[in-house]
């Protein structure tokens, strides 16, 4: 793999893997790593991955895991076993799934980070609420974090908005990964909660999730260069 210091992870979020690869061969990987979800593994499979993988790439795999414990750890298990720089999981799915998970990777050759999703971005204290749980978006993923903190997991899956708090309660060492990262002046879509990359650094994210805003660029090289800029400004 190249020596990537970027925190910089380009989710390809894409219907195959011959637009996943084309959008991936313009970007460098030395200056990002990318994220295969479940639009692209479900029609693709382990070998975009490893296609990925062969371009030097680091894969974060986004598949989200929930379910059952002895399922999730072989499903993280295989992970390890196909490369993975990052996985992760549902917190929601409970300490003994977590604990399951994180014994599954632990003594891998190539062990990924592995990672809780707490509450997606997407979601707001409105839906929070249509989901029948009384409490903020905010004390939600706190409590999330707790659940994969105690279970021995590298970091959580946050909204930009949360770090700060994740940060004071688990310590710099427990790694935030944040999506629903957009420039200043992008749409928001789909996500309820979004931050600029600038600002999500400053809160203290270790790793920003971005899409849209450089895969839909007319030169997504320039993109994604524009916003390590924005980040460290030369």
């Amino acid at each position: 793999m190249a020596t990537n210091l970027s925190p910089v992870i380009v989710a390809l979020d894409f219907p195959n893997s011959t637009q996943a690869l084309t959008l991936a061969r313009q970007l460098d990987p030395a200056r990002c790593r990318v994220k295969v979800g479940k639009e692209l593994f479900t029609r693709a499979g382990p070998s975009v991955v490893e296609e990925l993988q062969s371009l030097n790439f680091d894969v974060f795999l986004d598949l989200k895991f929930h379910d059952i414990p002895n399922t999730v750890a072989g499903a993280c298990r295989s992970a390890a076993e196909l490369g993975c720089w990052m996985v992760n999981v549902h917190a929601s799915g409970g300490k003994s799934m977590l604990e399951a998970a994180a014994e599954a990777v632990q003594n891998s050759i190539h062990r990924p980070l592995l990672i809780a999703v707490t509450i997606l971005t997407s979601i707001d204290n409105d839906a929070l609420r249509a989901l029948g749980f009384g409490d903020s978006t905010e004390s939600k993923t706190q409590h999330l974090a707790t659940l994969a903190h105690q279970a021995g997991l590298d970091g959580v899956v946050s909204s930009a908005h949360d770090v700060a708090t994740t940060k004071q309660n688990f310590g710099r060492e427990f790694l935030t990964v944040t999506p629903g990262i957009r420039p200043a002046g992008s749409a928001s879509a789909d996500q309820a909660r979004i931050a600029t990359p600038k600002g999500a650094v400053d809160a203290g994210a270790d790793y920003l999730v971005v899409g849209r805003p450089i895969t839909q660029a007319d030169e997504p090289l320039s993109a994604l260069e524009q916003i390590l800029t924005e980040i460290n400004p030369r």
